[in-house]
């Protein structure tokens, strides 16, 4: 047994990291928000014309939306909604955080150039991403639904995929998560984001068997004390951050934790430990997709991790 002290402080450590992962994920859902202000009407002739307004600096700014309809003032309205709630919500996070005696801790230079470097290359990531999963997609229309959240020619599926993917993203470019451990439960976290609005419990360990296209490996039902101890191994390594990280990324893929959306999952939750030590970001090129795919079969099948982890390192790793 823990003496009580021990116990109180592990209880206060897993709720300020719940308290930390609820604020990020408010965070990335404003980001998500086309609009940010409260809708207003104005006449020109015989028009009627909708604006944001909101006061920057101290300023009050009028940004122009478009031509009146009922249908587009009743978005603008539930957008305004939704945002004073979500706000609403992170105040009494902060609340809570200070009465838990947490205090912000300095990102190095290092990782917050990290951020910045993920975030400017963030559409064109999520595309790949997207291109890997077999959405049909292109980049400029991959760019119309991270910037618009919709776009014609492309079936609702595929733009919730892309969708739930700037979500996971903006959630691990968060400087809290970053500053987090990538265990298990920041996996978790990130596959129930990558798989939102098609699985109730999207993060949750899979109970059922699965097999994989193309190969005949046959993944074994994960348990999760094995999976804690197996990234817990891979993060403890005295190795260099990439090796670490890609280590992870293949180890997640091949144990197929969850029921959907591992290849997702495991990229992401990669860059979280990859960018967490300023070492760059992980992404699979749409031109390396083929063969990304073929290794990533040999290596189910039994080939030696240096095969595809090389690979990897020479067409998969960006840095700054």
């Amino acid at each position: 047994m823990f003496p009580k002290g021990v116990k109180i402080m592990a209880i206060k450590y897993n709720e300020i990291q719940e308290l930390l992962r609820s604020r990020a994920d408010l965070h990335a859902r404003l980001n998500l928000m086309p609009y940010d202000g409260t809708p207003e009407i104005k006449e020109r002739g015989d028009g009627k014309y909708l604006y944001i307004r909101k006061r920057v600096a101290g300023k009050l700014t009028s940004t122009y939306v478009g031509v009146y309809t009922e249908e587009l003032y009743n978005l603008l309205l539930r957008n305004a909604r939704e945002i004073r709630e979500i706000r609403k919500q992170l105040r009494n996070i902060e609340k809570q955080l200070t009465a838990a005696g947490y205090s912000e801790d300095e990102l190095s230079v290092d990782v917050v150039n990290n951020i910045v470097f993920a975030r400017v290359n963030m559409k064109m990531n999520i595309y790949d991403q997207a291109v890997l999963e077999g959405v049909a997609t292109s980049f400029p229309q991959t760019e119309e639904i991270i910037e618009n959240g919709k776009v014609s020619g492309m079936t609702a599926t595929d733009v919730q995929k892309i969708l739930n993917l700037k979500h996971a993203w903006e959630f691990i470019l968060d400087k809290d998560v970053i500053a987090s451990k990538s265990d298990y439960y920041m996996l978790s976290y990130i596959a129930r984001l990558v798989n939102e609005g098609f699985f109730a419990e999207g993060g949750r360990i899979r109970g059922v068997p699965v097999t994989i296209g193309g190969s005949s490996y046959v993944p074994p039902l994960p348990n999760e004390i094995d999976i804690k101890d197996k990234i817990t191994e891979i993060t403890g390594d005295d190795a260099d951050a990439i090796d670490i990280a890609i280590r992870l990324c293949l180890y997640c893929m091949k144990a197929q934790i969850f029921l959907d959306g591992n290849k997702r999952a495991s990229v992401i939750f990669a860059n979280h430990y990859l960018i967490s030590h300023g070492g760059g970001f992980l992404v699979i090129p749409e031109k390396e997709v083929p063969e990304f795919k073929n290794l990533l079969v040999k290596y189910y099948e039994g080939d030696d991790i240096s095969i595809i982890s090389d690979f990897m390192k020479k067409h998969c790793w960006k840095t700054m």
